[in-house]
């Protein structure tokens, strides 16, 4: 679970070219779908300039896409500037070069590209997808997009005043709320407890010279990982590589963000708000991606709360209990932290047994690991289903893109089920008795339940 909803720009089609997108659509039905993990092949790229890109080939369709991130997310924005990252994925499609906002988004439509950026808490980054015949064009609008964007007047107020309607509606939704207020009692005054998106005050604050300084500092080669899937040969991807990241600054320096531990102790917060139902998120500190006992952690939560349907806590809560639709749990790793997060909603009157039942389940969770038959049917989802999940071109890219951002190494698809496999019943209670903290894991009420009552004052919270 990420506290920030990012803008995620894409193309606008329009008339004939609404065939052509369609086509595209058809076309990056992945066969990877089918294929085991280990069989695709991933190559390491590394053009003329040293840009370094990882290729996965198929040309079983005329269509190539690329994922692209730059480390460091709108937790490096500057206190007072926040939601600068999220501004500039919103305003990069909205001219560049010669080209205003209109004729830009033309380029896109008329040569049925899909180019689209976006900000998260530790990254941001963007997407391309095109047609094999409008390779050159495509390329060279995400050229223009990184190295030349314009940040026009008239376009930095279209984004601001998007971004003024998703913050007034996001001041009254319960969930978003919920979110803020556990960020924000977890890690306080630390980058991660701030809104991503920015507030009133500091969206209004931010400036084109912001948002060209963004530009040149935050964009930079050493910071950049690429995933490119698609009908292009390593030969051909070099070249365009050089010519969309070359001119890139090479270094800006390591990114100066700190450790922060998560400061969850237990706590229930309220927040008063008459609707028909209350939303709870909770949760508690997690452990880092790069920990040992993340993949047993992984196989953990996803027999707890993970599972959607066949979940425990979707069986106590939901099947046996009918107090809720639904009910989920996630492991959420930072770059500088961790947490286990989770959420429900359920009538005002039942929120209190909801609670109780949670709580018990994550006490039992932690004493007694899961069953024999949890784990089996787990461990046998989780390795089937894995590349089923990869649907298209775009998705595999993406993929590339995490697997490099986390530091999983080349040969990840080699080893990714092997982890899940390994996993032990004799693991599985020793990592829950190692990470699972009945007396530390908080909830944030957002509704008028009955019966709850709150512990501290909820943090405050801007918008």
């Amino acid at each position: 679970m990420r506290f920030s909803m990012p803008v995620l720009r894409q193309s606008r089609l329009c008339g004939s070219a609404v065939v052509a997108a369609a086509a595209i659509v058809a076309a990056t039905l992945s066969p990877f779908m089918a294929a085991p993990a280990e069989a695709v092949a991933i190559e390491r790229v590394v053009s003329a300039k040293g840009v370094e890109a990882w290729l996965v080939r198929d040309r079983s369709v005329p269509v190539v896409s690329m994922q692209f991130a730059f480390r460091g997310g709108s937790a490096l924005d500057p206190a007072g500037k926040e939601g600068l990252s999220n501004l500039v994925a919103g305003l990069l499609d909205e001219g560049a070069g010669s080209l205003n906002s209109q004729e830009f988004q033309r380029r896109l439509e008329d040569n049925s590209v899909s180019l689209g950026f976006d900000s998260s808490v530790d990254s941001v980054g963007g997407s391309l997808r095109t047609l094999k015949r409008n390779e050159t064009m495509a390329f060279d609008l995400l050229r223009l997009a990184l190295n030349v964007p314009r940040f026009d007047e008239s376009a930095v107020e279209k984004v601001k005043t998007q971004t003024r309607a998703w913050l007034s509606g996001a001041a009254e939704n319960p969930r978003r709320i919920a979110g803020r207020v556990l960020a924000r009692t977890a890690f306080g005054d630390h980058p991660y407890g701030r809104s991503a998106e920015g507030t009133r005050q500091s969206v209004e604050s931010l400036k084109p010279a912001d948002f060209e300084a963004y530009v040149k500092r935050r964009f930079v080669r050493d910071r950049l990982v690429v995933g490119v899937v698609g009908d292009i040969t390593a030969e051909e991807l070099k070249p365009r590589l050089d010519a969309v990241f070359g001119a890139l600054s090479s270094s800006s320096g390591p990114i100066e963000l700190p450790q922060v531990a998560p400061a969850l102790a237990g706590q229930v917060f309220v927040i008063d708000k008459k609707i028909p139902q209350s939303v709870v998120t909770f949760g508690q500190a997690g452990l880092s991606r790069q920990d040992p006992d993340y993949y047993i952690a992984y196989v953990m939560n996803q027999a707890f709360g993970g599972g959607g349907l066949t979940s425990r806590l979707m069986e106590e809560v939901r099947e046996k209990r009918g107090l809720a639709y639904g009910v989920n749990t996630s492991l959420a790793p930072y770059d500088r932290s961790a947490l286990i997060t989770g959420g429900v909603a359920t009538q005002n009157d039942r929120v209190g047994e909801s609670i109780d039942i949670i709580r018990k389940e994550w006490a039992k969770l932690r004493d007694a690991g899961l069953t024999d038959e949890e784990l089996a049917d787990t461990k046998t989802y989780l390795t089937g289903s894995f590349l089923t999940n990869i649907d298209s071109t775009g998705r595999m890219a993406s993929l590339l893109v995490g697997i490099q951002l986390e530091n999983l190494g080349i040969d990840y698809l080699d080893k990714r089920n092997g982890f899940i496999e390994a996993v032990s019943q004799d693991d599985v209670r020793r990592v829950a008795q190692r990470l699972l903290d009945p007396a530390k894991l908080t909830f944030v009420v957002v509704g008028q339940p009955k019966g709850v009552m709150a512990t501290a004052p909820a943090p405050p919270i801007e918008d």
